[in-house]
């Protein structure tokens, strides 16, 4: 069964302390929320977080970390994760040079001694997607040039409903295409205000998430479900709980 967390990229100007951690960490297991991402958080100790992590019932099942530490500090960057008890270390995106015709490939060039380092020690590099990587460089998607530079074992990807569907791609038939590779992924919804597409609670928004939620059931290797939402026309936590409400009213906790 697929598990829901909430991804503390959504709370982070309430996660820039320890104390204000603890704070946001408290309302998110008072929704029903078990497990989180942590991102964006103030420069706090892996221990420390691990600790109020601990104190609120919840586990820390994925990460988005300093590419530059993931790069040149990677022993430590696993040692950290070991203390977290998270196997899945994550790249929000990819520095902004890579993504570029140029220097795409130097992307897997670098980033490939990590992920062998990561995997050696039974964790997984998890790769990001934006709408970004929905572009086409020398006629083939950016997303296609990953997934053929790393192998399973070396690059997962954590799939984000709102920004595929951003990059004009079909959530679905990734989500089919990713099937092995998706252990994680960002459910976050997009609505419409006047022109322009804007975040949105899950089940507040156009997405089809019973289309999406069966399909990521059907393929079978997805395990946490993680809610995201960037910018939010209300309070975060009324929109993490929001998507909670919705998530656990299909069956979901």
């Amino acid at each position: 069964m697929m598990r829901l967390g909430a991804q503390l990229f959504t709370l982070r100007d309430y996660t820039q302390t320890a104390q204000d951690l603890d704070r946001s960490l408290e309302q998110v297991a008072r929704m029903g929320y078990q497990t989180v991402q942590v991102s964006a958080i103030g420069p706090i100790p892996a221990r420390q977080v691990r600790e109020i992590c601990d104190k609120h019932g919840l586990q820390v099942v994925l990460t988005h970390w300093n590419p530059d530490r993931i790069l040149n500090d990677t022993e430590a960057v696993i040692k950290e994760h070991e203390i977290l008890g998270c196997d899945y270390i994550g790249l929000g995106m990819m520095p902004k040079k890579y993504c570029t015709p140029e220097w795409l490939s130097h992307f897997a060039e670098d980033f490939k001694e990590p992920a062998k380092k990561i995997a050696a020690a039974g964790k997984l590099l998890m790769y990001h997607n934006h709408n970004i990587e929905f572009q086409r460089f020398h006629g083939k998607l950016v997303m296609d040039t990953l997934l053929e530079s790393f192998s399973p074992e070396e690059l997962g990807f954590t799939l984000d409903t709102y920004w595929v569907q951003m990059g004009g791609a079909d959530v679905c038939d990734w989500i089919e295409k990713l099937a092995d590779r998706i252990p994680c992924v960002h459910l976050k919804d997009m609505a419409v205000k006047g022109w322009e597409p804007i975040m949105a609670p899950v089940g507040e928004g156009n997405l089809p998430w019973e289309k999406i939620l069966a399909t990521l059931e059907k393929c079978g290797k997805t395990q946490y479900l993680l809610v995201e939402q960037d910018v939010c026309q209300e309070s975060p936590f009324v929109c993490l709980e929001k998507s909670y409400q919705y998530l656990n009213s299909l069956g979901y906790k």
